[in-house]
């Protein structure tokens, strides 16, 4: 049993792997990019966010045992475990590589927090001083924040820049791996104010959230101060560092948190979708990289209401959905006439769909929908994110969105189907009905 509060869970781990519980095996879709597919991979985790939504890897594990905590720290590792898989995908996986590829990249971290743990296991392999660390980098200490019970429900939120900072690393990029955490940290308290400021309203419950992603940036006292300072007097676009337009994981990022900030006390406002629209066209992030990012960050808001305790609120879940289907009305009716096309040629899918308005599918009928969507992607690009960890989710979504926007295809294939359906080799083939 795999129990990550426990010492040797990472040897454990890898024991799953080799006993086939636990599968290293990740299909990218051909029509996205490899920081597309892990960006949005690791988005639909949770881990972006600092809340453990589902692991990667060990989807099959039982972890109803676990705290958030622990499994907030496998999240951790198997996050950075993607990344690498990702960047040496050429190359056979080697564990042993990827444990000291990831214990290099600690050892030369500057938090100073993690310099005093080497100091301590100096003697240890490579799996418990990883242990060490990732278990503390997911703790947050925020003691001012006794009276808020929500905020001291979460752990590290900016856990995920490790993940990038791993990336760089592993790109050879040390210089800025190894001494850029408080700049990622700074750029990433940045686009939180400016998306607080942006309908012109602080809110309480927004300081507080501002508060918290603060605590879990661990930020020297020159730089807490900045971001403060910045916080009480407002940021603009050009507070961001001149690089990160460059950087294709950070940019995706801190867009991706400015827009969990505004939904995560209300429903957006028109000024705050104005802003993220410029926010976007600051960091060069493309428009349909824009909705992807706003369906993944739906997609988190949807998935997690219950268990994240500042994104509980009914109303406001009620909201996100309406948007959500909105969203996925406008992205159906913009491939319409390629859906027709392919849903002429999918009777299967067709079927499945027409019984999902009806009743429950079975998990098999819902692996046969998520393999249709697989092949429908692979001409309408904006389906990928179906495919997606996470992405089923959609699924109930798209079932019932998908007749009620293009019902021709459905009419056409329902007389194919039953026609064909009432056809027996002792009878004549009854008329089509007008």
């Amino acid at each position: 049993m795999l129990s990550p509060g426990a010492k040797g869970w990472i040897q454990k781990y890898f024991d799953l792997v080799d006993r086939g519980e636990i599968s290293l095996e990740q299909e990218r879709p051909d029509s996205t990019r490899k920081l597309q597919f892990i960006h949005l991979t690791l988005g639909h985790s949770g881990i972006m966010f600092g809340y453990p939504l589902q692991l990667i890897f060990a989807k099959n594990i039982d972890d109803s045992s676990w705290t958030p905590e622990e499994k907030l720290k496998l999240l951790l590792f198997e996050a950075h475990l993607f990344v690498y898989q990702q960047i040496h995908i050429e190359k056979e996986f080697n564990k042993d590589d990827f444990l000291q590829a990831l214990t290099n990249f600690y050892r030369h971290h500057n938090a100073s927090a993690i310099s005093r743990l080497f100091k301590m296991y100096r003697k240890e392999s490579n799996e418990e001083v990883l242990e060490g660390v990732l278990g503390k980098r997911i703790d947050i200490k925020a003691n001012f924040f006794e009276n808020k019970w929500w905020v001291n429900t979460l752990s590290n939120a900016f856990a995920y820049l490790d993940v990038i900072l791993f990336d760089d690393f592993e790109h050879k990029r040390e210089d800025e791996a190894l001494k850029k955490y408080d700049n990622y940290a700074e750029n990433a308290l940045t686009a939180i104010t400016l998306s607080v400021y942006s309908d012109g309203v602080v809110e309480s419950k927004e300081t507080d959230l501002f508060h918290f992603f603060l605590a879990s940036a661990n930020l020297d006292e020159e730089d807490r101060d900045l971001v403060i300072e910045r916080f009480r007097h407002g940021a603009t676009l050009k507070d961001f560092s001149a690089f990160v337009a460059r950087h294709f994981l950070l940019k995706r990022f801190l867009f991706d948190i400015s827009i969990l900030t505004i939904m995560a006390t209300h429903e957006a406002q028109p000024e705050e979708v104005d802003f993220l629209t410029e926010l976007g066209e600051h960091l060069e992030i493309e428009e349909l990289e824009m909705e992807a990012s706003m369906r993944m960050v739906e997609n988190f808001v949807l998935k997690s209401k219950d268990q994240v305790a500042y994104l509980s609120d009914r109303s406001k879940y009620d909201k996100v959905y309406k948007s959500f289907s909105k969203r996925w009305s406008k992205v159906i009716s913009r491939n319409s006439d390629k859906l027709k096309v392919e849903l002429r040629e999918s009777k299967e899918l067709v079927r499945l769909i027409r019984k999902s308005s009806t009743q429950e599918l079975t998990p098999e009928e819902k692996e046969a929908v998520k393999a249709q969507f697989k092949d429908l992607a692979k001409s309408i690009p904006a389906l990928t994110v179906f495919m997606l960890p996470g992405g089923a989710v959609l699924m109930p979504l798209l079932l019932k969105l998908i007749p009620d926007l293009i019902p021709s295809a459905f009419k056409e294939n329902t007389i194919e189907e039953d026609h064909e359906e009432d056809e027996s080799p002792n009878e004549a083939p009854e008329s089509n009905p007008t």
